[in-house]
């Protein structure tokens, strides 16, 4: 069978077993806490957790996963064996609180079996049998399921099933929650396969496990316990890769000679074979005894090989899930793994620009089970090309820099080193350890930790770093009932006092119900007044707290004992009104740019205050000056339209593809949808306006790079807006005034000016040069003769530092042999300038020592080469003494 043959049987299976088929998750996870999806079941965390119901009791799919970085890192691995990859399938069918046991034992076998013909005999299975303090009881029920199957068989279940304890065949989630035992599928693929299960869990290649079952039937407590859950779930999980790579170094079961791989299956020989164009080389399946030392050439040419087609796939997948290489975190991963390859692709002999050409056979063999890769296989493109090229300039230089370091490094190269290697030429700690394994150096991974961590507490102490912690209250557990989104005026509004917050001097208030948006999501917080009695108090800001109480930050000392009393709190309603055009505004700001850059394009953090907007954006170069004002029109046009924005609630599950969901949020049973004219569709709990048209102008003021792979776009909506413009307007009429034109004209105007002041700087430039050259044939005519060397020494005119360094030259030229000192006066402060000839040096006449001397005397300092240096002062009124007293001194 295909790999897209297996494929299919798997769902095609699961859907005879009625089972929804669904889509592959993306590889950007919804937990905060993972840097990639790295397994099938983080999708549907929330419904083993209780947070969602699951939408249908019965699911199969091929998940996309990757496993580098975190916890879970196989990147160094990738190459140097037959199963490891970056990026691999996850196949798996799902119960949620319907099946259990003993159908997924059976099913499993059936396909394994019936469908593929896998050899019966060459299966076995691992049971859950707790060792001493292990959780749980001896998995029973498994075991006879299994016991059943094999006896059905005609194959011993006391050879074929296998135990395992906590550590290998009990499933948890974490230190506490959903938990359960688990029971492994194994195939024994050595020649003779008569290991009797000897090999199971032993680490060989010859003996892997191919199907996971868990079974998640247990809560774990804090205190240690572990309780039967309600509802009992089904997860599985199967190697896809693995699965394809077993029947193809078999040939369907009828060849067991050779050695299994993950990497003969067509998944991969389709890279393989686009590799071997592009190198010369030729794939042959070797494998590195050990990789300590250096590998024969053709060991070495298969360990890239498997590099390079991993990774390709790796970085194809992830980009065309709006993951892109960069500095940080999971972006920071990707850039790792793409200059990984790079530098294998080079030592097969192939110059920048290779790995771009890998796309195409992962875009065919993958492109219709994952069409977001057809969609994005422009940007795929554009993002490896970009990064390839980058780390392409300074490659070469980095191994340059690496050949003198390992040369005398004695057995270790330094800390010091390797992070030099990683801050100056972009080589990941990883790749300096292959080429340092290579040469039979290691490297001092703590040093080169300690000076990650100086680097990144400098950055730390370069920000500013505000942080608001509200001390707990009486009703901390309670949340704030909001009822601001459908406000048609300011208040005032009736509230009761819940509690009264002294933090530090600061005092919040809680009320029982509040119109006041409280900051998140990028909305910053309303303000507005409340009113006890007689007394009038200003809310400055409001926040929330860990529980969902909504907080209102008070100026001033409220009234004694007011808790449990009703006041009144009446909004800053222009200032709510003016926030709302720019939230609105920010949603339409994303849907043009996705529609203009890109659908890779994901928020990646934003400001919505009353005077702008901020919106930051997952994109890999700077958007042109023709794409922001089709992004600009595109707002506009939207806003024309006055397409109307309403907000409504529904349950997480039956969310449609087209609403947007940000990664990294977590999302509850039910949220809130914000849809514009139906072709915005968000989940945002912020405040809107009720019409696009209510925004009014919207104008993009900037736009910039803010980390690699992030940029940001600045914006102003509304009154901000129309103050922009008439503030510009303004400007352009008084500029068009002063250049005696037509606005229209101005542009025009100033280029003429600009092209004539150019003409006139040069021909200036030239004038200045006939002087120079004038002056310097003048004072070296001047010039004294101190024990044979001729000497100048002169305070001058000049325009700027660089002239006075030219004219010295001159002089200096026309001198041959001699020294020369200069200095001129710029505004406060005076600038010197020495040069000496070889002979004037070698009589102890150096420029250095000459120009630490004068600029200590003029209050400043400098210094330079024997023959050459510059320095300054801030005296200039002394300038032209202190050269005449070292003059005088000869």
């Amino acid at each position: 069978m295909t790999s897209a043959e297996i494929r299919q049987s798997f769902l095609d299976f699961f859907a005879s077993k009625d089972h929804k088929i669904i889509p592959s998750a993306p590889l950007l996870p919804t937990a905060p806490n993972l840097l990639f999806t790295n397994a099938g079941m983080n999708p549907f965390v929330p419904y083993f957790l209780g947070e969602r119901t699951a939408p249908h009791p019965r699911v199969a799919d091929t998940q996309k996963c990757i496993r580098a970085g975190g916890k879970h890192n196989d990147l160094e691995d990738v190459g140097f064996d037959s199963y490891h990859q970056t990026f691999f399938e996850m196949l798996g069918n799902w119960s949620f609180g319907d099946y259990f046991k003993k159908e997924a034992i059976e099913w499993a076998w059936e396909l394994l079996t019936r469908e593929w013909r896998f050899p019966k005999n060459r299966l076995y299975v691992t049971v859950y049998k707790p060792g001493k303090g292990d959780p749980a009881d001896f998995d029973r029920d498994a075991y006879d399921f299994w016991k059943a199957v094999f006896t059905a068989e005609g194959l011993d279940p006391d050879v074929h099933i296998r135990y395992g304890n906590k550590a290998d065949n009990f499933w948890m989630m974490g230190e506490t929650g959903p938990c359960g035992p688990c029971s492994e599928i194994h195939i024994d693929l050595t020649p003779g396969g008569d290991t009797g299960g000897e090999m199971v869990n032993r680490d060989s290649p010859w003996c892997m496990e191919i199907w996971n079952l868990v079974f998640i039937q247990f809560n774990a407590g804090a205190d240690g316990s572990f309780a039967p859950l309600a509802a009992k779930h089904v997860d599985t999980g199967m190697g896809f890769e693995r699965i394809a790579g077993i029947l193809a170094t078999t040939n369907n079961f009828t060849d067991f000679s050779r050695p299994p791989s993950n990497y003969e299956s067509d998944l991969f020989t389709s890279i393989f074979a686009r590799i071997s164009e592009l190198s010369g080389s030729e794939y042959r399946g070797t494998l590195p005894e050990s990789r300590e030392g250096r590998l024969s050439d053709q060991e070495a040419a298969d360990v890239a090989f498997r590099v390079l087609a991993d990774h390709i796939r790796t970085l194809t997948c992830s980009i065309a899930d709006g993951i892109l290489p960069g500095n940080e975190g999971r972006n920071y991963v990707l850039r790792r793994i793409l200059r990984r390859a790079v530098h294998f692709g080079r030592r097969m002999g192939m110059e920048t620009g290779f790995f771009e050409k890998l796309i195409d056979p992962v875009v065919r063999k993958l492109g219709g089970v994952f069409p977001e890769i057809r969609r994005q296989e422009e940007v795929i493109r554009k993002v490896i090309r970009a990064e390839e090229e980058t780390f392409g300039r300074t490659l070469d230089r980095g191994m340059q820099l690496f050949q003198g370091i390992a040369g005398k490094s004695g057995k270790e190269i330094s800390g010091n080193d390797a992070f030099t290697l990683y801050d100056t030429y972009g080589f990941p700690l990883d790749l300096t350890q292959i080429l340092a394994r290579e040469k039979g150096l290691s490297v001092d991974t703590d040093g080169f930790s300690k000076e990650m961590e100086k680097q990144r507490a400098r950055a730390r102490a370069a920000r500013k770093k505000t942080e608001i912690t509200v001390a707990s209250g009486k009703n901390s557990g309670e949340g704030t009932a909001f009822v601001g989104y459908d406000l048609e005026k300011a208040g005032p509004f009736t509230v009761t006092v819940i509690d009264v917050i002294d933090q530090d001097g600061t005092i919040w208030l809680v009320f029982d119900r509040t119109p006041f948006y409280a900051e998140m999501g990028g909305q910053i917080g309303d303000t507005g007044t409340v009113r006890a009695g007689d007394a009038s108090l200003r809310i400055a800001d409001t926040q929330q707290d860990h529980s969902g109480r909504i907080l209102h930050k008070i100026k001033g000392s409220p009234p004694d004992d007011l808790a449990g009393q009703e006041v009144e709190i009446t909004l800053d309603f222009d200032r709510r009104r003016a926030i709302q055009r720019h939230h609105t505004a920010t949603h339409l700001l994303h849907f043009a740019l996705r529609n203009t850059v890109g659908e890779h394009v994901h928020q990646a953090g934003s400001l919505v205050a009353p005077d702008r907007l901020r919106f930051d954006f997952s994109h890999f170069e700077p958007v042109t000056a023709e794409q922001l004002r089709k992004i600009e029109d595109i707002v506009n046009r939207r806003i024309l339209d006055n397409a109307a924005v309403q907000w409504y609630e529904m349950d997480f599950a039956d969310k449609p593809d087209d609403i947007i969901a940000f990664f990294g949020e977590k999302y509850g049973e039910r949220v809130r949808v914000v849809d514009i004219g139906g072709f915005s569709k968000e989940l945002c709990g912020g405040t809107h306006v009720r019409a696009a048209g209510e925004i009014g102008p919207f104008k993009i003021t900037a736009e910039a790079g803010i980390a690699a792979g992030t940029r940001r776009i600045e914006a102003v909506a509304g009154d901000a807006a129309l103050d922009l413009l008439g503030t510009s307007y303004e400007r352009l009429h008084a500029l068009s005034r002063k250049l005696s034109c037509r606005p229209e004209e101005v542009e025009a105007r100033l280029g003429q000016i600009l092209e004539e002041t150019s003409r006139i700087e040069k021909e200036l430039r030239k004038s200045r040069q006939r002087d120079a050259a004038g002056i310097a044939r003048e004072l070296a005519a001047g010039a004294a003769s101190i024990d044979g060397l001729k000497q100048v020494v002169a305070k001058v005119d000049a325009a700027s530092p660089e002239e006075l360094r030219s004219l010295g030259a001159r002089i200096l030229g026309e001198l041959g042999d001699g020294i020369v000192v200069l200095g001129a006066a710029f505004d406060e402060k005076t600038t010197l300038v020495a040069l000496a000839s070889p002979a004037a040096v070698k009589a102890g006449r150096r420029a250095g020592d000459v120009i630490r001397e004068l600029a200590h005397q003029l209050g400043g300092k400098g210094g330079g080469k024997p023959d050459f240096a510059m320095g300054g002062g801030k005296n200039p009124e002394k300038l032209e003494s202190v050269l005449q007293a070292w003059k005088a001194r000869g």
